[in-house]
């Protein structure tokens, strides 16, 4: 996303992400007679494309702009604890004191690590506050998204879910993407980046990804994210140069904490 959202533009980059992933998976979907999964659940997955992939994308992306890779993947790990929150307001699950303990340290870890962002000064740029606060905006659309999953579309196929919120999402990104097309091509690097995107971290994981929720239901499967700013934080160390903070590892392993309180991690037996 950072490599491809400066000449893309937020909007658009993720209107082709999601574009070329539907085109990657529909034929898939149709070399296994499942097309008709799509008009039978397409309310459901109307929804879950929107809260799934068409806005969080393009707030990810949005926050690509101004902040590393390594710090908007340490918001994303906050997934857990939006479908926790979620899960008890919509779905009723219930929250131990141990678990509101865990939302509470969770979500202060996300403030200390935007608290820098932050600047009440006339005139500053607040680029990456903003940043951080469309991640954690995006997070939130995940919770709703996975809690969605299980309730509206429980009786469709993994690989359906995954075809059908990828089309929807790209239905709903086609018009703001027109409009918001950058004036000059992408280049290169920009087109393969989105490519990748499509195909290795939209099309091939969220066929695992809702496969895996069909397994072991939405909290359990959202906490894959615990894992996202390892590798994040490595591979922009890596290929994008970025600086690894002491604020980032604070404030991640603060999140962490938090999210291994919330998901009642502590304390399980096995």
């Amino acid at each position: 996303m950072r490599l491809g959202a400066h000449e893309f533009g937020p909007v658009a980059l993720a209107a082709v992400r999601v574009g070329l992933a539907s085109l990657m998976l529909i034929p898939l979907l149709a070399s296994r007679g499942q097309l008709a999964e799509l008009r039978t659940h397409w309310k459901g997955l109307l929804l879950v494309g929107a809260l799934n992939s068409a806005i969080p994308f393009a707030l990810f992306s949005f926050a690509a702009l101004s902040i590393t890779a390594g710090l908007s993947s340490i918001v994303n790990a906050t997934t857990p604890l939006w479908t926790a929150v979620v899960a008890f307001v919509w779905l009723g699950q219930r929250l131990t004191p141990l678990r509101v303990l865990g939302l509470v340290i969770g979500f202060a870890g996300v403030a200390f690590l935007a608290w820098d962002k932050a600047s009440f000064k006339p005139g500053a740029d607040h680029s990456g506050l903003l940043a951080v606060l469309a991640c954690a905006a995006a997070t939130l659309c995940y919770g709703l998204a996975a809690n969605a999953t299980k309730r509206y579309l429980t009786g469709a196929s993994p690989l359906a879910v995954a075809t059908g919120s990828q089309f929807a999402a790209a239905l709903l990104l086609a018009l703001p993407a027109a409009w918001l097309w950058p004036a000059a091509m992408p280049g290169g690097v920009a087109w393969g980046s989105v490519l990748g995107l499509a195909a290795l971290c939209t099309a091939l994981a969220y066929i695992l990804y809702f496969r895996l929720m069909a397994r072991v239901g939405p909290t359990n499967a959202v906490s894959v994210t615990f894992l996202i700013p390892l590798f994040a934080i490595l591979w922009g160390a890596l290929f994008l140069q970025e600086t690894v903070t002491a604020q980032m590892v604070a404030g991640g392993a603060i999140v962490l904490v938090g999210i291994a309180l919330a998901l009642g991690l502590v304390g399980r037996r096995g």
